[in-house]
Order: C-alpha cells, then sequence, then structure tokens
C-alpha cells in the first residue's frame, strides 16, 4: 500500500508509517495537484494547510483512510469521506498540553502588554506608562467548551486567583463541579466574563457561534482569546469592537481563512491585539506526539481495525475500548461465516450479546459483524465508517439483542442471519479472553478457530466419511492443517469441521458434495479481512 504526507508532519510519525507501506511526502499541494496525484494512494496524511475538498475525494479511487495530524478536521470534507467509506482520523489529544500552554501565553500577553513592550523596547524606546496592564486576580473568566483544553484552562486560572465560569451543553453539571466552576448559559458568561476564551470544535452548532450579536452582549472592557477554531468566532465583527473601545483587547491564534494574508487581515495597525499565525499545537512534544499518534491510527484503519480516534464514526471510551477489542475479529469472521452459510440473499442480521459484553456499548462490534458479513458479496469495501449505511441500502435489518440469560454459554455472541430460505445461528466466543472459538453452528456444536479456509461438511454418522473426504482433498494436492468431529443435536449425524491451507476449487467441491452420507457442505474463507 502507498501513502501520501502532504504536510510537514514530524519525522517520527512518518518513519512508523515506512516501517508498513511506501511513503511519498509531497508538500504545498494545491488542489490540481492534488486531485492529479491522489489516484494512487491508500491513505493520505495532512496537516491544516492541505484542503481535502470533494474533488479530491472523488479523485481518490483507492484511499482507505485521511490521517489529520492535529484536532481540526474542517479542511477535510467529512460528508464526501463517509459517503465514500473513506475513514477520516485525527490525533485529539496529543497536543492538549501545548493548546493550553499557548492560550495562557496568549491570555497573559493582552494582560500586561508584553509584544507591545517588547517591540517598542527594540526600537529604542523607553516608554513604560504605555503598558500599564491589569491583573487577573479576582477577574472572571468565561470558558467556550470545557473539554480536554478547556478544563485544563480552567484549572490553570483558578491557580491565578481567578472566578471561572463555563458554557459547554454536552458537559454534565457533575463535571462541572470537579473542575470547581460554574456551568452558565452563554448569554450569562458573555455578560460577565473579563475574559471570554473559545476551546471548541468546529461543527454546525458553532460555527460563527460568536458574532457581531455575541459581542455586542459582552461585558464592556472584555477580552477575548480564540485558540481553537477560525470559523467560530467573526474577526471582523470583533475587530469593529476592539476599534470602538466595548472590547479592551484580543489574542487571536486561528483564523476563518488560513494562512491569514494582509488583504484579509482586519487587526493590522491595532494595539491592543495579539496574533499568532496557528501555534497552538506548535511545540516539538505536541508535533511529535501528533505525528506518531495519526501513524498509529492509519495504520490500524489499513489493518481493518476500528480506530478511536476516528471522526466520521462513534468514538468509543477508551475504558469500553478495552473490553469490548478483543472480539473485533472474532465479530468479523461470525459475520463472514453467516454469509457464507446463506442460501440466499440476506434479509435480518441479528447479534445478542450475554454475559460482560451485555453490560457494555456493542454498537461497534454488531458493525464489525457487518462488515464481515459485506465484504465477502460486495465490490466496494466495506468498513466500519460505512458498513451499517451499506446495510441499510440493502434493506437488511439489523437487530442488537442484550441478555444476561444463556441457555448454554456464559460471555457469548450469537449471530443469526435470516434469509428468505430461513435463518442459519453462528455462537462465538472468547476463551482467557484471547482464543476465538465457534462453539455452534446452527443446531450442530463445533470447537474451531476461524482462522485460514474451512471446510463445513453435516453428515451422517456413518464409517468412513472422515477417509473420504481425506482422500479427495489429498488427491487434490491440498493440505488439511486442522479437523474437528462434532456430534449434533439430530439423532445420527455429526458435522465436520476442516481446515484447510489453501483455496478448494469446485470441481473438488462437487466431489466432497456428491459422497453419500453429506448433508451439506459449505466452504468458508475466513481470511477475508479488509477494511
Amino acid at each position: 500500500m502507498k501513502i501520501l504526507v502532504s504536510d510537514d508532519v514530524s519525522e517520527k510519525g512518518v518513519e512508523l508509517l515506512r516501517q508498513h507501506y511506501d511513503v511519498d511526502v509531497k508538500i504545498n499541494l494545491d488542489e490540481d495537484a492534488l486531485v492529479a496525484c491522489i489516484g494512487k494512494y491508500d491513505g493520505l496524511v495532512t496537516r491544516s494547510m492541505t484542503h481535502v475538498t470533494k474533488r479530491v475525494i472523488d479523485a481518490a479511487v483507492k484511499l482507505k483512510v485521511i490521517g489529520r495530524a492535529g484536532v481540526g478536521v474542517d479542511s477535510i470534507d467529512l460528508k464526501a469521506a463517509t459517503e465514500r467509506g473513506i475513514i477520516v482520523v485525527n490525533a485529539p489529544t496529543s497536543n492538549t498540553i501545548a493548546a493550553t500552554e499557548h492560550t495562557v501565553a496568549m491570555i497573559m500577553a493582552i494582560t500586561r502588554h508584553i509584544p507591545q513592550a517588547h517591540n517598542s523596547l527594540m526600537s529604542g524606546e523607553w516608554n513604560r506608562s504605555s503598558f500599564t496592564g491589569i491583573q487577573l486576580q479576582n477577574k472572571t473568566m468565561g470558558i467556550i467548551g470545557v473539554g480536554r483544553i478547556g478544563s485544563r484552562i480552567a484549572k490553570r486560572m483558578q491557580a491565578m486567583e481567578m472566578q471561572v465560569i463555563g458554557y459547554d451543553p454536552y458537559i454534565p453539571e457533575e463535571r462541572f463541579k470537579q473542575l470547581g466552576m460554574e456551568s452558565v448559559d452563554l448569554d450569562t458568561l458573555l455578560q460577565n466574563s473579563d475574559y471570554i476564551t473559545m476551546h471548541t470544535p468546529l461543527t454546525k452548532e458553532t460555527r460563527g457561534m460568536i458574532s457581531a450579536d455575541e459581542i455586542a452582549k459582552m461585558k464592556e472592557g472584555v477580552r477575548v482569546i480564540n485558540v481553537s477554531r477560525g470559523k467560530v468566532l467573526d474577526i471582523f465583527a470583533l475587530a469593529e469592537a476592539l476599534k470602538r473601545g466595548h472590547v479592551a483587547g484580543a489574542a487571536i491564534d486561528v483564523f476563518p481563512e488560513e494562512p491569514l494574508t494582509k488583504e484579509k487581515n482586519p487587526f493590522l495597525g491595532m494595539a491592543n491585539v495579539v496574533i499568532t499565525p496557528h501555534l497552538g499545537a506548535s511545540t516539538i512534544e505536541a508535533q511529535i506526539g501528533v505525528s506518531v499518534d495519526v501513524a498509529t491510527s492509519v495504520i490500524a484503519a489499513l489493518n481493518g481495525e476500528p480506530v478511536t480516534s476516528a471522526v466520521n464514526m462513534a468514538p468509543i471510551p477508551a475504558n469500553i475500548y478495552t473490553t469490548i477489542h478483543p472480539y473485533f475479529d472474532l465479530m468479523e469472521k461470525m459475520g463472514t461465516i453467516g454469509v457464507y452459510l446463506a442460501d440466499g440473499p440476506m434479509k435480518e442480521i441479528s447479534v445478542e450479546y450475554t454475559g460482560e459484553l451485555a453490560e457494555t456499548e456493542t454498537g461497534i462490534l454488531t458493525t464489525a459483524v457487518l462488515k464481515g458479513a459485506l465484504n465477502p458479496i460486495l465490490q466496494d469495501t466495506v468498513n466500519f465508517v460505512n458498513a451499517p449505511e451499506v446495510a441499510k441500502s440493502r434493506h437488511i435489518a439489523v437487530k442488537e439483542v442484550k441478555s444476561q440469560d444463556s441457555d448454554t454459554f456464559l460471555d457469548a455472541v450469537t449471530v443469526k442471519v435470516v434469509t428468505d430460505k430461513g435463518q442459519h445461528r453462528i455462537i462465538g466466543m472468547l476463551f482467557n479472553k484471547t482464543e476465538a472459538k465457534i462453539v455452534e453452528i446452527d443446531e450442530y456444536r463445533v470447537d474451531f478457530t476461524p482462522e485460514g479456509y474451512l471446510l463445513l461438511a453435516p453428515h451422517v454418522d456413518q464409517p468412513n466419511m472422515i477417509g473420504q473426504i481425506s482422500t479427495i482433498l489429498g488427491q487434490a494436492g491440498i493440505n488439511i492443517t486442522g479437523m474437528q468431529v462434532g456430534k449434533t443435536t439430530t439423532t445420527g449425524t455429526n458435522i465436520m469441521a476442516i481446515a484447510v491451507r489453501d483455496d478448494i476449487p469446485n470441481d473438488v467441491m462437487l466431489k466432497l458434495k456428491a459422497i453419500d452420507g453429506i448433508l451439506d457442505m459449505n466452504f468458508i474463507n475466513c481470511n477475508l479481512h479488509t477494511n
């Protein structure tokens, strides 16, 4: 596989990618250049300077994953990527401290006029009276967005003896109490804060959330800081408020269009503004961290594994991921076995969880079953992003059942595949939290590891069944790597599970099916494992 790195990303991450793939580094590509070359790549790693538009995505015929070495993904057309089943991943935690510390630096800069005083002194002046600042102590800091960064800003500002209030409709009241800060609505925050700092992602709700109307509600003499996303704040309305004196100062690190040009910079010549060129994540430690994190996520995505930092699929909390992660491969293999057993178009896929899995979030595991069931029958790649939508488009009903009651197995997963002609049931388990086993298929008790190629042969319990099958496979040069025979619930019948190293040609399958006493014959490729 080939990876394109289109921005200046730390070499640590690039080295990690090169251990697995062929990597090209081509920076400063405009849209035309990116469209011209993207068709040969399976993965793309970017930062904020690369704009992955719908046109780029349409040209990316092989692309499976886009990795953003940073947090914000507003430079990527998420809708187009999701429709194509392209996983978009970011690195949401590695630059948290860098962004927090830069925010603190910006707050101090506009409080004590540090850049202006520096420039004055460097030009040969000594003008102390022009740069009299204020103290943070006893002032009110309003934080919009109290997530990873906002919560850390709160702690640091509390250490400066500030009163801290916050607005975040997605954070529970209990979390605010843990942080020792008051939860308020947006209008209350705007009206009562001496400082307002923004730490939100760019979403439909936050785009333009601080415009002229919101700025008009702010306290006279407020200071505004934005180290989040440029399109959250109307910088032109802010510039007008600064000119009028309604806003006393501003510190801005991000802009609606980057790079910020002289022609579109409304702050030129303003003495009460500090602006920096998107430096929030620009520390050595953060750049190494986001580079390695996004490389790790890209590798996982290309290996067909779920990625906790994927932004166009439901996120998986770390504690839940620890519980469900060992089951991913088993679930996908069960879906694959189910579609091979299906004797017609699938109408419904039902997944039942018992034991510990019944007590946790299992949606992504059900998606793994869909992924395994759909990939063998479709030409286009099905992955964790598009599997639910693909199932819906094919009118396959998906059901998830959780139960603490099990007739036979504890901590088991049961997958049922329903067609017009009936249904098939597969039960799987993990032994010692690591060893995946299929323990039941329909009414047949089995015990096999879902790997490689498997031949499932329900048959009449009579002499020489193993011998006849072994002879036909041996004569065809097909090596048997494992065999297991299990009883069924029907008197006088068994099921044989045979693991083989290679594919079985159709003419050999016809000979096997013709053996007297063979009730059915299913050949399953458990190697199918695509992203």
